[in-house]
């Protein structure tokens, strides 16, 4: 199955599954230890980043959200997804908690998520496979798998809902380039590109969409935001595959205060979080 991509795929992903584990990173590294081996680490790519937060990095100027330090640039917008973790009676988040930061540059987006990884091993094989067999199987989609700048990576292809909603809060000249066949049928394919990086004890996911599948001056905007990301993991135990702790930088607070706004989070994850819309 060809995409018809013009060059090595660039694709988004989703967060990975919870899978049951039989002992934990330490655990696990206590138990190589007595038998005399030594624990391998699994590490993200020797030539540049994403970087470990205790290893030496580029300074630049970055975001602090927690467990990820993105690097802003000009053009970049960011926003903060949330998931509910408390709901009323009738379904209606009350409170949550922040699941992934959005980056945006022109008409493209790409989502991260960092999780906890075993000292020894990575998890992207495992992930991969996991989101290949997801799509086709539940979404009716399509995947390939292909090498990218940062080792494999998964392609897919998935039918994408054009509901009268989704059309009307599309621009206008976007509603204009979408083939008439497509809106009669109420769905087109949407490409998207799955990034996933082996740090130590950490891994770190990417979901691109949008223009950056094919245009080369959007992705390679992307490519260095998440080349230069810092991955902070902390010291605490945690399961592999559990989300890493996200915070609200202190940066967009300060954006709400300036607009006048008592409140700028959701907790809708398809609707706009807080953001910095763009960074000059």
């Amino acid at each position: 199955m060809a995409f018809g991509r013009r060059r090595q795929a660039d694709e988004p992903a989703k967060e990975p599954a919870n899978e049951p584990q039989t002992a934990d990173e330490e655990t696990e590294a206590a138990a190589s230890a007595a038998d005399g081996e030594a624990p391998e680490t699994a590490g993200a790519p020797a030539e540049g980043g994403p970087w470990d937060s205790e290893d030496e990095h580029p300074e630049l100027q970055r975001l602090d959200f927690g467990s990820l330090q993105v690097p802003v640039a000009p053009g970049l917008g960011f926003q903060v997804n949330f998931e509910a973790t408390q709901v009323d009676d009738e379904g209606n988040p009350l409170d949550g908690r922040p699941v992934a930061v959005l980056v945006q540059y022109e008409e493209s987006a790409m989502q991260l998520q960092a999780f906890a990884a075993p000292k020894r091993s990575g998890i992207w094989d495992d992930i991969r496979r996991d989101t290949a067999n997801d799509i086709q199987e539940d979404a009716g989609g399509q995947t390939q798998e292909q090498e990218g700048p940062f080792g494999p990576e998964l392609l897919a292809m998935v039918p994408a809902a054009l509901t009268e909603e989704v059309l009307a809060e599309m621009p206008q000249e976007m509603r204009e380039q979408i083939p008439a066949e497509f809106i009669e049928q109420g769905w087109a394919p949407q490409v998207i590109r799955f990034i996933g990086v082996d740090g130590p004890r950490w891994f770190l996911q990417a979901v691109v969409q949008g223009a950056a599948i094919e245009d080369e001056e959007q992705w390679q905007v992307l490519e260095d935001v998440f080349r230069n990301i810092v991955v902070v993991r902390g010291e605490s135990p945690m399961p592999p595959r559990e989300l890493l702790e996200l915070q609200i930088p202190k940066e967009f607070s300060e954006a709400a205060e300036e607009e006048g706004e008592e409140k700028v989070e959701t907790f809708d994850p398809f609707e706009r979080g807080p953001e910095i819309t763009e960074v000059r």
